[in-house]
C-alpha cells in the first residue's frame, strides 16, 4: 500500500479562512500533501481584525496531537498561534516526547490587522522549549525585534541561535521597500542567504506568514532539503500573492490565492524510501 505525505499544523482557527489552520490546510493541500490539524484556539476574526479568542484546553490539544501521532505520524509539523502558557507548554511537551524530525515554528504574536495573538507569559516558554526543537523558525521583522531586543538582522539571528534555534528565516515582507521583499536565511553551518522576490502591490496579505511556514513544512515532508524547501515556499507565496492581488474578499486584508496551481495529492511507496 502506498502512503500520502502527512503534514500537521498546530495552530489557531480563522473562521474567515485566510490565516491560521484554514490557510495551512489550503497550503498543504495545494502542494500535494495530506493536511492534519491540532487546533490550539478558536478566534472570531475576519479580514478587518480579531474580535475575540478562546484558547483550547491543554487536554484537548494534547489529545489531538496524540491521536494524530498514534495513527498517522506526520512527516513535518508546523506550529503557529499557541495562544497562552498552558497551550504552549502542552505543545512543547508533546513535541519533546515524539521527537519529530521536521518542525517549522512560526512565532505568531500579532495578526496582520495588528491584534495580539500570544500571551506574554507564553513567550519565554516558546523561546526556551519550542525554539530548540525547531528545524526552522520564521519570525517577521516585528516579531524578531520583540523576541531578541535587537534591530539588526544579523544580531537577531545570532540571538536566536544562542537560544538554540538551528536555522532562522527572518522575513522581510513587512518592510517598507516597494520594489522587492528580501528574506534572510541563517543556517546552522554559519551560512547566510538572501532570498529576494518582487514586491506584490496588494492589500491581500492576510495569512502570508501562516502560508509560508506551512509551505516550508510541506516541502520538507516531500523530501526537499531546507534551503530548497525555503526557496520553493518563497516562490509559492509570491505567486499566491500575485494571483490573489486583484480579487476582493472582505473589507480589509484579504487572503492570498492558495490554489493558483494546485497539485494532486501525492503518495509514495514506503518500501522504497
Amino acid at each position: 500500500m502506498r502512503r500520502y505525505f502527512p503534514v500537521l499544523s498546530i495552530a489557531g482557527s480563522d473562521p474567515s479562512g485566510g490565516a491560521g489552520i484554514q490557510a495551512d490546510i489550503k497550503t498543504i493541500s495545494a502542494l500535494g500533501c495530506y493536511a492534519m490539524t491540532a487546533i490550539t484556539s478558536l478566534t472570531a476574526q475576519n479580514t478587518t481584525g480579531v474580535r475575540s479568542i478562546m484558547a483550547a484546553t491543554p487536554e484537548i490539544v494534547r489529545d489531538q496531537i496524540d491521536m494524530i501521532m498514534e495513527d498517522i505520524p506526520p512527516m513535518a509539523v508546523k506550529t503557529g498561534m499557541l495562544c497562552n502558557l498552558e497551550v504552549a507548554d502542552t505543545v512543547a511537551e508533546r513535541l519533546e516526547h515524539y521527537r519529530i524530525k521536521n518542525i517549522v515554528v512560526d512565532p505568531v504574536m500579532v495578526s496582520t490587522s495588528g491584534s495580539k495573538l500570544l500571551a506574554d507569559d507564553a513567550i519565554s516558554l516558546i523561546l526556551e522549549r519550542i525554539f530548540p526543537l525547531s528545524t526552522l523558525i520564521t519570525p517577521n521583522k516585528s516579531e524578531a525585534h520583540a523576541l531578541t531586543g535587537e534591530t539588526d538582522p544579523d544580531c537577531q539571528a545570532r540571538r536566536f541561535q544562542e537560544m538554540g534555534c538551528r536555522n532562522v528565516l527572518l522575513k522581510g515582507g513587512d518592510t517598507a521597500n516597494t520594489d522587492f521583499k528580501t528574506d534572510i536565511l541563517y543556517l546552522e553551518n554559519g551560512k547566510r542567504m538572501e532570498l529576494r522576490a518582487d514586491a506584490i502591490d496588494t492589500v491581500n496579505t492576510h495569512g502570508t506568514g501562516c502560508t509560508l511556514s506551512s509551505a516550508i513544512a510541506s516541502y520538507l515532508a516531500l523530501g526537499y532539503d531546507l534551503v530548497s524547501a525555503v526557496n520553493a515556499a518563497k516562490l509559492y507565496i509570491t505567486r499566491a500573492l500575485e494571483a490573489g492581488a486583484f480579487v476582493t474578499t472582505g473589507h480589509g486584508h484579504g487572503p492570498v490565492n492558495h490554489f493558483f496551481s494546485p497539485r494532486r495529492l501525492k503518495n509514495f511507496n514506503p518500501n522504497k524510501r
